[in-house]
């Protein structure tokens, strides 16, 4: 029995093949027809030379190098048979023959290479060129985008569009979102989180994929798997616009979330004025009728008590309400800073005088340099940050312990303290004391409160272009500062 040993060859190899020894034939019969016309017309061997060269040079412009090179071995055999003494036979008697048929040779292959390197610079420029239009597009697309929506399943129809790739997929690592377009299994798309986890671009020829990771700078922000004939050049600068899509809508979001808050602080702030103000009016009446009963010297002992109570939280709720007021005119920006001379040691007094009762059973130190230079400010802002730190100096103090007040200048600030001995506040606690609402964790059990004063002061400090601070030592005790510009122009 006799076995046949068959050996397989591609499909794409046969055609190449056949392409190829069927442009040589051409070739060959080209030259068959030069051949017969210049010998028919007794052609002389340079005019016959310089034809063949022409033929050569066309076969390399129209199919390729190797064609070419082919072609100029048979021009050169035909113009030694057909042309050169002795005609009929591929002896050649004259070393001037052999130089020429050396030189045609030489020639045909160097005018071959030639013009074969310029057809091929040619592909590759118009290649590059339609690349780049596709990179055009590309951007433009981008540019198009729903922004509302997540770039991935957007970035990934736009690609395989484009670029006519079988397979796309999109990983953005911000929401963790994997976008695909084409016939890829679920399990094949995972290659696309391993590029980002991985970290590493990738080129697959085999396969014909490529994998690249979205960076932006050395931030990355996600990965792309292409399956489809992409150079890897090209692939980078995909990877380049699909960050670029990736900040614009990062960056869409950001502005987004910081309007929906600005809108919700304006709600909040109007919601906490329209309270205030509606608050303020029956706290008002309250603090008034019990005042008249207290006048009026009817009431028993239980109930001058109680209409004491009565009175005096209305006082504190009337206090609260203002505050409130305050701060949402301070946090609005609504508020006008009325810059005018103010003399800080009268101002310190008239303080200290309307706290006369809250300060009870505290000795007031002050220490105030240049009595009678005037600063430049808000009388009500500047009175209301001093009266807030005195009554948390009073609420948080030891009893019977000094409060002290300290007012200094330089050539361009004043600085203002207020410092008590009393509990200390905690190093994480002692830049969020200012944030409204916030309490620290010793402030709670020590006396009532709202978090709202210091928040106020702050905003008020800013308002002069100023700022506050506390420091608080187990020796030194707690110390509020505030520091200002002593020159205020304008109202802010």
């Amino acid at each position: 029995m006799t076995q046949r040993l068959t050996i397989a060859i591609p499909m794409t190899e046969k055609r190449s093949w056949l392409q190829l020894l069927g442009q040589c034939l051409i070739g060959c019969v080209g030259l068959g027809i030069v051949t017969y016309g210049a010998y028919t017309l007794h052609f002389p061997q340079a005019t016959v030379g310089f034809i063949y060269m022409m033929v050569v040079v066309l076969c390399a412009l129209t199919y390729g190098i190797w064609q070419a090179t082919f072609i100029s071995l048979v021009a050169a055999s035909s113009l030694n048979y057909f042309f050169i003494p002795p005609v009929m036979s591929f002896a050649v008697t004259d070393e001037r023959d052999w130089i020429a048929l050396i030189s045609f040779q030489v020639c045909a292959l160097i005018v071959s290479r030639l013009s074969s390197r310029e057809q091929r610079m040619a592909r590759d420029a118009n290649h590059q060129r339609i690349q780049m239009k596709k990179l055009y597009e590309l951007s433009r697309g981008i540019l198009l985008f729903d922004l509302h929506q997540p770039p991935g399943a957007q970035l990934a129809q736009l690609i395989q569009r484009i670029f006519q790739a079988e397979d796309v997929a999109i990983f953005d690592a911000g929401p963790a979102l994997l976008d695909h377009e084409g016939t890829w299994s679920l399990e094949e798309r995972q290659i696309v989180k391993s590029t980002y986890f991985a970290d590493e671009n990738e080129d697959d020829p085999a396969n014909r994929t490529t994998q690249r990771v979205i960076r932006s700078g050395s931030h990355s922000m996600g990965a792309m798997a292409i399956r489809g004939e992409l150079d890897p050049l090209i692939a980078n600068s995909i990877a380049s616009l699909a960050a670029i899509a990736f900040e614009r809508h990062r960056s869409y979001e950001k502005e987004a979330r910081a309007e929906t808050a600005q809108q919700a602080e304006q709600l909040r702030v109007a919601v906490l004025d329209a309270l205030a103000h509606a608050f303020k009016t029956p706290l008002t009446v309250l603090c008034t009728a019990s005042s008249g009963l207290l006048e009026m010297g009817t009431l028993d002992a239980p109930g001058v008590e109680l209409a004491a109570v009565i009175n005096q939280e209305s006082v504190n709720l009337n206090q609260l309400c203002t505050r409130l007021l305050q701060t949402a005119k301070l946090e609005a920006s609504s508020v006008t800073v009325r810059t005018e001379p103010v003399v800080v040691s009268k101002l310190v007094k008239d303080v200290v005088s309307d706290l006369s009762g809250a300060l009870k059973g505290h000795p007031i130190e002050m220490i105030i340099e240049e009595q009678d230079t005037p600063l430049q400010g808000d009388k009500e802002l500047l009175k209301m940050i001093l009266t807030q730190y005195l009554d948390n100096a009073a609420k948080y103090s030891t009893p019977e312990t000094p409060i002290g007040i300290t007012v200094r200048e330089s050539k361009s600030e004043l600085f203002l303290s207020v410092r008590n001995e009393g509990s200390l506040i905690e190093m994480q606690d002692r830049e969020r004391v200012f944030e409204r609402f916030y309490r620290g964790s010793g402030a709670k059990e020590r006396a009532p409160g709202t978090g709202v004063g210091l928040s106020i002061v702050r905003k008020a400090a800013e308002a002069h272009h100023g700022h506050v601070w506390v420091v608080s030592a187990e020796d030194e005790g707690t110390t509020f500062f505030l520091s200002m510009p002593k020159l205020q122009v304008g109202g802010s």
